[in-house]
């Protein structure tokens, strides 16, 4: 017992990770059938990049649900799930990436594979991160807006020309299950597939490529890390500036100047690294303040 507990506690993200993934995506009807689940839960946006064409997916994914209320011939603004998107960005930020996020758990498994070099980095990050931002102007907000059918409907850009998620959780096991369909796929699932598996081939390679390049959910959580209610910060008294919790992120970020970067996802290796314990949460840090100004009176 002592030992698998211990299991558990080294291994705490993971494990949350699977759970998660597994709750959202219960439905397992849906894999034997090769059919979507369509009762009251699609209603409802998981945190994640939960692709509502997953088989087994009980939820929505608010990007898919954005997409296709603001691409609607009826135009109504997304309230619902724009509001959602705050709320879980101003509470949780990037957490959500590193936590809960079915896809996030595919990259991470994926970057456990050894292999001869691992670097930290693409070549020209430096510019490439700032791509996510522009597929989430571009491909969730401008292109179903403005790129109307004969009937005045949009589509969702992101989840039909880039959405690895949704080919991998949805597009392969709705084929996989429906033989009737593989007689139909053309150039567009050809696509899809490429960029899956290209992604999967630099996750071997380079941590979470998709979450640093790419997604736009990720870029929307990533604006609130800097003031969501979970959040890093930096005890001054007890830092150092070693180092070494930049040398401990996988996405190499100066976590000791700027350790609410709209990169980081929250994933704790930094604070474990810490030999001084200077990197803490606010809660952390507030109370901290609160029981040295106790001690002073």
């Amino acid at each position: 017992m002592g030992k698998l507990f211990s299991f558990f506690r080294r291994n705490l993200r993971t494990c949350i990770q699977f759970c998660f993934t597994a709750l959202t995506n219960g439905y397992a009807a849906g894999f034997v059938k090769g059919n979507i689940y369509k009762g009251a839960g699609k209603k409802l946006c998981l945190p994640g990049l939960n692709c509502y064409s997953c088989p087994g997916a009980l939820g929505s994914c608010p990007i898919g649900s954005f997409q296709a209320v603001i691409g609607s011939k009826d135009y109504k603004f997304a309230f619902y799930v724009a509001g959602f998107l705050m709320l879980v960005g101003a509470v949780f930020g990037r957490f959500v990436c590193g936590w809960l996020c079915p896809f996030g758990l595919i990259q991470d498994l994926l970057y456990k594979i050894p292999f001869v070099r691992k670097p930290k980095k693409l070549p020209g990050d430096r510019w490439l991160k700032y791509l996510k931002y522009g597929i989430l102007v571009g491909f969730v907000i401008v292109l179903p807006l403005t790129v109307l059918d004969i009937v005045g409907q949009g589509q969702p850009w992101f989840c039909k020309y880039i959405c690895p998620s949704g080919t991998l959780f949805g597009g392969i096991p709705l084929i996989s299950a429906n033989p009737a369909l593989q007689s139909v796929l053309g150039w567009l699932f050809t696509w899809k597939i490429v960029i899956l598996v290209v992604l999967i081939l630099l996750s071997i390679l380079v941590y979470r490529p998709f979450c640093r390049y790419l997604c736009p959910l990720g870029a929307i959580y990533g604006l609130f890390n800097p003031i969501a209610f979970h959040r890093f910060q930096i005890d001054k008294s007890k830092c150092t500036k070693c180092g070494k919790c930049q040398k401990a992120c996988k996405l190499d970020i100066p976590v000791y100047r700027t350790p609410n970067s709209p990169e980081c996802i929250r994933c704790g290796d930094c604070k474990k690294a810490c030999p001084h314990g200077a990197v803490c949460t606010a809660f952390q840090l507030n109370r901290k303040e609160d029981q040295h100004k106790e001690e002073q009176l």
